[in-house]
């Protein structure tokens, strides 16, 4: 059976290619942009000699290279998306990209024994009128103003429901995975729901609230294990870890193991108080000051809440790292490449 995985050169991609060949995978197609790193892929390639692993070169822009990426594939996981970056760029590299991923689907004229594995993201729930401290699951009510969130939930959001949509017409087999915060060796150091650097100064603003981190290999894992489920096919997984640290005890270590930074500790009800008046101050000066922080941007990412993966536990799927061994080795990696 041959798998398609599209950004397999990414953090995540790497890592998934890496847990499905683990698993017993011997025909993988990674799809990837010309001029990606490939190196971690081909490290692959010789630890699994026994394997077919294809690099297959192109871009989801295109619907000819969508299309041929799905030749022979039974099962798709779909990781391909923009973090950062202006609208257009976000808008195109995560929708107008799955559309074409989607049609291609649809052009094959076999999309329902074509299963579909959507890696997705926290940030599609609405959060910010819940109380603090409230139980996310999978029951959480998706976002129902994205336009006064990121630009990066916004499309994670619309390009959810684009593949809701194609599977209510086509039938394919779809499985969401959202993930928390990603993090490892190479990846990123400080979310942004622990702060933000501002002019040299990192705003400390998470206080003591849980911070929800899927060490890398734990998120990989959970996507290969959903998408050699059948009893994940239809379903939606919130991915995150065990044994979470606050966002205080997280910077208060990286601070320790990692770097010193010069920190300013908000309040939560500070800097909703400040949200607050920079959203006057754009309405009153007719967008001379950027809306940076709203109050509603501060509720969804401060406000604070509780996370569940009980539902993914019932797939079978653990933490391979534990919270504590997860964090020593990014950090470790983060002092041997000091930024």
């Amino acid at each position: 059976m041959k798998v398609l995985v599209t950004g397999a050169s990414g953090f995540l991609g790497a890592a998934l290619v890496e847990r499905l060949l683990a698993r017993g995978e011997k025909d993988v197609r990674c799809f990837l942009r010309s001029g990606s790193d490939r190196r971690r892929l081909d490290d692959l390639a010789r630890r699994y000699p026994d394997a077919q692993l294809e690099l297959f070169v192109g871009s989801l822009a295109s619907r000819d290279s969508a299309a041929r990426a799905l030749d022979g594939v039974a099962v798709v996981y779909h990781l391909a998306a923009s973090l950062l970056g202006a609208a257009a760029d976000i808008f195109l590299n995560t929708v107008v990209a799955s559309k074409h991923l989607l049609e291609a689907i649809s052009a094959t004229g076999r999309a329902p024994s074509i299963k579909v594995v959507l890696v997705s993201s926290f940030g599609v729930y609405g959060v910010a009128g819940l109380p603090r401290g409230h139980l996310i699951d999978e029951a959480t009510p998706l976002e129902p103003h994205p336009e006064r969130r990121d630009l990066y939930s916004q499309a994670k959001l619309r390009q959810e429901k684009l593949f809701r949509e194609y599977q209510a017409r086509l039938g394919f087999p779809l499985v969401v995975l959202r993930p928390g915060v990603i993090y490892g060796p190479r990846g990123s150091r400080i979310s942004a729901r622990v702060g933000l650097e501002l002019m040299g100064v990192f705003l400390y603003l998470g206080g003591d609230n849980l911070l929800p981190l899927t060490y890398v290999d734990n998120c990989a894992e959970a996507i290969a294990v959903a998408g050699q489920s059948p009893q994940a096919d239809g379903q939606t997984y919130n991915v995150v870890d065990d044994d979470l640290p606050t966002c205080k005890e997280y910077l208060a270590r990286y601070r320790k193991e990692v770097k010193p930074l010069r920190t300013v500790r908000i309040p939560y009800r500070a800097m909703a108080a400040i949200s607050a008046a920079v959203q006057r101050y754009h309405a009153f000066s007719k967008g001379q000051l950027p809306a940076i922080f709203t109050p509603y941007k501060t509720a969804t990412s401060w406000g604070g809440n509780r996370f569940d993966n009980a539902k993914l536990k019932s797939l079978g799927w653990r933490p391979r790292v534990s919270t504590e061994e997860g964090v020593r080795r990014a950090f470790e990696d983060f002092r041997a490449n000091p930024r």
